[in-house]
């Protein structure tokens, strides 16, 4: 079973639709033991970080996906929250990642929105995938490059475009919308 949790953030919808292209079947939940029992945990989100980690908070979530063992992929907010601190709302996050989410400085337009090519692919989910590929970004906060950093994307600085400790993977850009390469990246997470 694959979950996808739910929250106070949207676009859980193309997350399920992306899975079913790939021919897997997914509950949306914010039950914890449901979540605690799957095989693999999806945390997707558009959202903002405080409203979100108040949610995750309220419904116990916060404690249940830092505890959890089997392979879990943040998606956009998600990978966010994965993080220890966002600037946004000055939040503190769950803390997998030891790093900070910040806002980009209006340099260039914000948000960085639209296909951008991502590099330095070191994570089991790029197998297959070319620096070539284009992924889809839409946020207006972004996490620092760490060590955790698996992929890097350039907008105005340089950023975390996908991130790994342990268990935990994650990706700035979303998978479910960036087409063939995204799909690929979503069946290498489902065959982990």
């Amino acid at each position: 079973m694959i979950a996808i949790v739910k929250y106070n953030a949207g676009n859980i919808t193309s997350v399920q639709n992306a899975l079913e292209r790939l021919g897997y079947s997914s509950i949306v939940t914010d039950n914890p033991k449901l979540i605690q029992q799957a095989e693999k945990v999806i945390f997707p989100g558009v959202g903002e970080a405080s409203s979100a980690m108040q949610y995750l908070k309220e419904k116990g979530l916060d404690e249940v996906i830092k505890n959890l063992k089997q392979p879990v992929l943040g998606i956009c907010l998600g990978q966010q929250l994965l993080c220890r601190f966002s600037e946004e709302g000055n939040t503190e996050c769950l803390g997998i990642f030891d790093a900070r989410v910040k806002k980009f400085e209006p340099k260039l337009k914000v948000p960085h929105m639209g296909w951008n090519t991502i590099s330095a692919l070191n994570s089991a989910l790029f197998n297959g995938i070319s620096t070539e590929e284009n992924f889809y970004f839409v946020h207006s906060y972004y996490a620092e490059v760490s060590q955790e950093t698996t992929a890097v994307c350039d907008y105005i600085v340089p950023f975390s475009a996908s991130m790994q400790k342990d268990n935990f993977y994650a990706t700035q850009f979303h998978p479910e919308k960036s087409s063939q390469a995204g799909e690929q990246l979503l069946l290498n997470f489902l065959k982990l």
